[in-house]
């Protein structure tokens, strides 16, 4: 699985240009990056999108316990790693057939919150039940919508390009070919919206920080998330519209 968006969309965390990488200048462009992942995984399935932001995914050595599926529906590309235990429940609920895969029952929700649900993102994941990484990205709206379940049962890391970009994977190479340092895993238990930041879908209502590691020379070298408990975000009103899917979060920035 591998997923590009340009700084102006993914509009990753800011920490992460916090981290200085070796060898800047040896860092990929999203094409170089495509070219890339298509020489490791030659029979991946790549969708291009605007502006060189693409999302890619290959069935190559896959694992049994953590399947990979990609789907298009109304103009949103879903990649969906892993299985829902609660499949049958969730079919359902969104009204779907017997053949619904993961990453439909997954478009589905989100299109429900986006459209209809009056409640927030994090309780839509909270209901997925399984071992889990997914990357949602509505083309027509331009939201970004990431998520791991929360005991990262399922590699998923991320990071930064040369140009800011945003990379999301589960190849653990191709994220350091493409970021250097500038990369970490995604923080279980969290989802990642480019409207409104990282959020813990276990704990809404306190931040996920981000956790400098520095070297032996006091310089910053790596960091981790994680959500603060000691911290409480202050709540807002919900609105009652859920026009736009990521103003229904619970908590401000």
């Amino acid at each position: 699985m591998l997923a590009v968006f340009e700084k102006a969309i993914g509009k990753p965390p800011h920490e992460f240009s916090l981290i200085p990488s070796s060898g800047l200048g040896s860092l990929k462009s999203q094409q170089e990056i495509a070219e890339i992942f298509k020489s490791s995984w030659p029979q991946s399935t790549l969708y291009n999108l605007s502006n060189g932001n693409f999302m890619a995914l290959s069935h190559e050595d896959e694992s049994p316990l953590h399947p990979r599926s990609i789907v298009v529906m109304d103009d949103i590309f879903s990649i969906f790693i892993g299985t829902l235990e609660n499949m049958s429940e969730l079919r359902r609920h969104y009204g779907l057939s017997r053949q619904a895969t993961e990453a439909m029952v997954l478009i589905e929700a989100y299109k429900t919150l986006r459209d209809r649900a009056p409640y927030p993102p994090d309780q839509v994941v909270k209901d997925l039940q399984g071992k889990f990484a997914f990357i949602l990205f509505d083309a027509k709206s331009s939201n970004l919508f990431a998520a791991r379940d929360r005991d990262g049962s399922v590699d998923f890391k991320w990071g930064i390009a040369g140009d800011g970009s945003l990379i999301c994977s589960n190849d653990p190479n191709i994220i350091a070919e493409a970021c250097g340092k500038s990369c970490t895993n995604f923080p279980p238990g969290c989802i990642f919206m480019n409207g409104s930041g990282l959020k813990s879908f276990d704990h809404p209502l306190h931040k996920v920080r981000a956790i400098l590691r520095e070297n032996d020379e006091g310089k910053a070298s790596g960091l981790t998330f994680q959500v603060d408990l000691f911290t409480r975000l202050p709540s807002i009103p919900r609105s009652g519209s859920a026009a736009n899917w990521a103003d229904t979060a619970v908590e401000a920035e």
